[in-house]
């Protein structure tokens, strides 16, 4: 892993420096060469009958030490979804190692779950007193295994008796890139489900793998006694390879377990949010990570940020934009449903469905226009509205498209991203 952090990225900060460069075996991706136009629509059928995962949110990190918390005008376009507004539906927060700081996280976590989202919190660190060094870094101390679930459910009641129920919490972010935090190994993690998770009192998340190494979380699954204390499989994707998203062993003994993707930015902490067509690599990933790893949840990482969904000034980026073209329509508890991912080079189709309302996200990377012909299986006629993000247009509403029988045609602009809402 030759993957570096970034200290110019976090005002104030020694502790942490996050990726600049993905690890060196995952490429980063490459816009679509001119594509020729097909001369005729490409075939797209969606399948409401054939139901995949249950989508649980999507969303991003604040992390009121390292840099200043969301302003109240901020918390609303987050996690609103309204005209100009992300549509999040899931918090995730520090479980800070210094029971002083716990306050600073309040008033975003109330406000966002006040909102309808879901607030998962993640420790990079226990209190000082219960960690040790040794040649690998730093760790838990194993005598203090009672003490640290004590701390977590300490810092669960602390959000409770402040209005936040919190949805789970994690064992350690990102245990097997422990540099500036603490380490665990697979062993250990295991260890601390068996012995200790049993008494926590919201629901329980691990391994955090900082690049989803199977290496972390497969002795999870494969340990009865572990796997009865967690509740969410979670994972970051950094320079993870699309090649490995798919996760068989997870679908094998992970029945009544969520499967979380709770932190990540993509392709990259460089460039500014509103790069485009760059931008649309997000979708992209969405994508990947929903119908190829089967996710249920897609969490960034800072959500206001100059390479992140929300501008230091407030607004909605592009990469937010392509966000928000899942997150406002694709709420929790909606199911994905099998459609033809993958049609023509470089677009990109995924579909969602929530009693008898079907949503559809198709993205066209080429330089192209793109012209599909979808079929929707068991829907009747109807007109269905669009919105659209290409390189002049933010969520922009665009045109309808009128469905008969359960067909029709829909031409993707070239390099953008189109949401479709059938009811």
């Amino acid at each position: 892993m030759t993957a570096r952090r970034d200290p110019s990225e976090i005002a104030g900060s020694p502790l942490l420096r996050r990726r600049t460069v993905l690890a060196a075996g995952a490429a980063l991706p490459v816009l679509a060469a001119a594509a020729t136009p097909a001369a005729a629509a490409t075939a797209v059928v969606v399948e409401p009958s054939n139901v995949q995962q249950t989508i649980l949110g999507f969303g991003g990190m604040n992390h009121t030490v390292w840099i200043s918390d969301l302003t109240a005008a901020q918390r609303e376009t987050a996690f609103g979804n309204g005209t100009n507004q992300l549509g999040f539906t899931v918090l995730r927060i520090p479980v800070h190692e210094d029971r002083n700081n716990w306050s600073r996280e309040v008033a975003t976590a109330r406000r966002a779950s006040e909102l309808g989202a879901k607030v998962m919190a993640s420790p990079w660190n226990p209190p000082a007193s219960m960690t040790e060094s040794f040649s690998g870094g730093k760790r838990l101390k194993y005598g203090s295994y009672g003490a640290y679930a004590q701390h977590l459910n300490d810092f669960t009641a602390f959000m409770k008796n402040n209005g936040v129920d919190l949805y789970g919490i994690s064992v350690q972010n990102e245990p097997d890139y422990a540099h500036d935090w603490t380490a665990w190994t697979a062993a250990e993690i295991v260890r601390f489900l068996r012995e200790n998770a049993g008494s926590l009192t919201t629901r329980v998340i691990a391994p955090e793998s900082f690049q989803y190494r199977k290496s972390m979380s497969d002795p999870i699954l494969n340990d009865p006694a572990a796997l009865a204390n967690v509740d969410i499989i979670g994972a970051h994707l950094y320079g993870t390879s699309f090649a490995d998203l798919p996760y068989p062993l997870f679908q094998q003994k992970g029945g009544g377990k969520e499967l979380w993707m709770t932190e990540v930015y993509y392709p990259n902490s460089t460039d500014s949010a509103d790069l485009w067509p760059q931008a649309l690599d997000v979708g992209e990933h969405i994508h990947r990570a929903l119908v190829d790893g089967r996710f249920q949840t897609y969490v960034w990482w800072y959500i206001r940020r100059s390479y992140g969904p929300m501008r230091e000034d407030g607004q909605i980026s592009k990469r937010g934009a392509c966000m928000a073209h899942f997150a406002k329509w694709v709420r929790p508890g909606y199911s994905r449903i099998t459609a033809t991912a993958n049609p023509q080079a470089n677009v990109y189709i995924s579909a969602y469905k929530s009693g008898s309302r079907i949503v559809i996200v198709a993205i066209n990377k080429n330089t192209a226009a793109a012209d599909l012909s979808f079929t929707v299986r068991d829907t009747g006629s109807a007109t269905a509205p669009t919105w659209l993000t290409n390189a002049s247009a933010n969520l922009a509403r665009y045109n309808d498209v009128t469905l008969s029988n359960g067909a029709f045609n829909a031409q993707l602009p070239a390099r953008s991203i189109r949401t479709i809402v059938v009811n």
